[in-house]
């Protein structure tokens, strides 16, 4: 892929994320109920403060406060993102694989759109938590730089049931497939995790024009 090919995916998924975020933001509180678009499928607002299913890196080290723990996500979301970018870079100089390249853009995307969040959200936006934010209220942010909350909006509750008794350790039990609610970041995320996966040897398949390329030689001396 081009750099511009690259740059114009990344600029699209950024730019459908950040409209349904902020569009949420400016439209829902946190107490407001899901909006059901369809019985699989609902809109519900949610706030996320730590990492993947919520968690926190204080709930593994209990030494360290929450606030610390959610600087130190957000500083490693950055790091990350840049080494994900150079990666992307090297990538296109060397003109690898087209698989690798767009998987490896819409990993960065995503996670470049959920640090949008934890850096800047904080700081542009009021409280949910009561009432619909307001972008750059005059009273100020809900948060100091680097403490945002990502918001996520996608929820899919395909399935809600009774586990039959017969299953072993959690049958009878009630389950619900699928809980988490996520955003456009994290599908894009996910989507690229998924073709390094399953595509694996496609997309770091090595390019050698050499092998391309007739031999000269070898063909003047045939004829």
């Amino acid at each position: 892929m081009s750099s511009k090919k690259v740059l114009s995916l990344i600029f699209f998924i950024l730019l459908i994320d950040q409209v349904s975020k902020i569009y949420i933001k400016t439209h829902f509180s946190l107490i407001d109920k899901p909006v059901v678009v369809f019985s699989w499928f609902q809109i519900a607002f949610v706030e996320n403060d730590g990492m993947a299913w919520g968690a926190k890196l204080s709930d593994f080290f209990t030494f360290i406060s929450d606030k610390s723990a959610k600087l130190i996500l957000t500083l490693f979301r950055i790091v990350a993102v840049t080494c994900i970018g150079f990666w992307l870079a090297d990538v296109i100089k060397k003109q690898k694989s087209k698989t690798l390249a767009f998987a490896i853009s819409i990993i960065f995307a995503g996670a470049l759109g959920n640090i949008l969040d934890s850096v800047f959200y904080g700081i542009l936006f009021s409280d949910s938590t009561m009432q619909v934010a307001s972008f750059l209220s005059e009273d100020g942010g809900y948060a100091n730089v680097f403490y945002g909350n990502v918001v996520d909006m996608l929820h899919f509750p395909i399935w809600q049931g009774v586990l039959p008794e017969w299953l072993p350790f959690v049958g009878g039990s009630f389950f619900s497939f699928f809980d988490p609610v996520f955003n456009v970041a994290d599908v894009a995320i996910s989507t690229g995790i998924g073709i390094l996966l399953v595509f694996n040897k496609k997309a770091f398949k090595e390019n050698n024009p050499e092998k391309n390329t007739p031999d000269l030689e070898s063909h003047n001396n045939l004829t």
